[in-house]
């Protein structure tokens, strides 16, 4: 695994345009980092990153089945007890997901060590799966990249596969929603849309404020239609926590991402997974964190926080670092795995599950430890080995 500056395309801004690209500089700072790639080997991919999550996202699958049996685990979960019955019913009746992402630690050295799960709401999905190939193919066609490069990378297909696997359990109408004032997240559901055209969903797009209530509890569209499946790109504890919420037990509203998700998108799955499988060379030690003093080389995190925010690290040296952010509640202590730095930048790969099977990966990168936010985006290629060298 290596970094490796390279060359901007002239044209990618408008090629960003031209494919609905519109988030890839937020608050006037790129998001969308092409000035450097990273360089992994084949081995690295299969057996790091790809074997690895397989593995962790059947382990993840088990704990499902654990903690829907388990008053005491939903509790340690913080899982409002109103929800509880139609979550488990959920997992009972196996209903359809699409897709999650992990987070890792790697550097190119050891295994791979999970950050956590983003099993409801996982963003940074356009830009791994089209815009990251694109990049690469016109490296391959301007020959800025090493003859023979590839990516870890079939999302798109896989999704488009899932959708197909899954349309028949969907409920028409279909519709997908997502914050209006996010172009991020909207540009995801609508990436999302044409992926799922393409397996023959039609589906409606809308801002998840539109979206009504009857007298008798359904959720409706704008043309007042009660909505039979809905993808939304919002968060599950949110709704618990909102009036709008409270209908989704008795509503018969299909979701996609399913109610289950609830419980792997929990950080408190983290110290379920730990106790499980003590030892495993993905997993990081971690427990429910009792509030107290945070010792050398932990991290606590909130059971629902996102993009870094309301991480406490201290690392192994003694050094502190904190984020800001609207975070609260019952929180999580996990062993502390510093990123990898590699010219100032500490990359967090993101490696993707769609339907039951790893296709890919993305990298961000930020200029501290924790990666926030404001983290960018940068491609990665596979290249070839020979003799032990990376050709590049």
């Amino acid at each position: 695994m290596r970094r490796v500056a390279c060359a901007e395309r002239a044209d990618w801004r408008a090629k960003a345009a031209a494919c609905g690209f519109g988030f890839h500089t937020i608050d006037d700072a790129p998001y969308w980092d092409e000035t450097a790639y990273y360089a992994f080997s084949l081995r690295e991919i299969e057996r790091d990153i790809e074997a690895s999550t397989e593995e962790l996202h059947a382990m993840a699958l088990d704990m499902v089945g654990r903690v829907v049996g388990s008053e005491r685990d939903m509790e340690r979960l913080a899982i409002p007890e109103g929800f509880r019955d139609w979550i488990a019913a959920s997992w009972r009746e196996r209903a359809p997901h699409l897709y999650g992402r992990m987070d890792f630690a790697y550097d190119g050295t050891g295994p791979a060590k999970l950050y956590e799960l983003n099993y409801d709401t996982p963003t940074s999905l356009f830009e791994a799966a089209f815009f990251q190939w694109q990049w690469l193919e016109d490296g391959l066609a301007a020959g800025a990249l090493p003859a023979g490069a590839d990516q870890f990378n079939s999302i798109q297909e896989s999704l488009v596969e899932a959708f197909g696997t899954i349309a028949r359990s969907i409920a028409r109408p279909f519709r997908l929603a997502a914050v209006r004032g996010s172009t991020e997240d909207q540009g995801t559901v609508a990436y999302l849309r044409d992926c799922a055209l393409q397996a023959g969903i039609d589906g409606e797009q809308l801002a998840i404020e539109d979206i009504g209530v009857t007298a008798d509890g359904r959720y409706t569209d704008l043309d007042d239609q009660v909505i039979g499946c809905l993808f939304k790109l919002y968060p599950l504890e949110d709704l618990f926590r909102e009036s709008f919420g409270q209908y989704l037990p008795r509503s018969g509203l299909q979701l996609i991402e399913p109610p289950w998700k609830a419980i792997l998108s929990n950080k408190g799955i983290l110290p379920l997974l730990w106790e499980a499988h003590t030892g495993h060379p993905n997993l990081l030690p971690a427990t429910f964190d009792d509030g107290g003093e945070l010792p050398r080389g932990w991290v606590r995190k909130p059971l629902h926080s996102r993009e870094g925010a309301n991480v406490a690290m201290r690392l192994p040296d003694g050094r502190e670092l904190a984020t800001g952010g609207p975070y609260g509640g019952p929180c999580i202590r996990q062993a502390c795995q510093p990123l990898g730095a590699f010219d100032g930048r500490y990359p967090l790969i993101g490696s993707w599950v769609v339907g039951d099977r790893a296709c890919g990966m993305g990298l961000r990168e930020d200029a501290t430890p924790i990666t926030k936010d404001s983290a960018s985006f940068v491609p990665h290629v596979i290249v070839e080995e020979a003799r032990g060298v990376l050709i590049a």
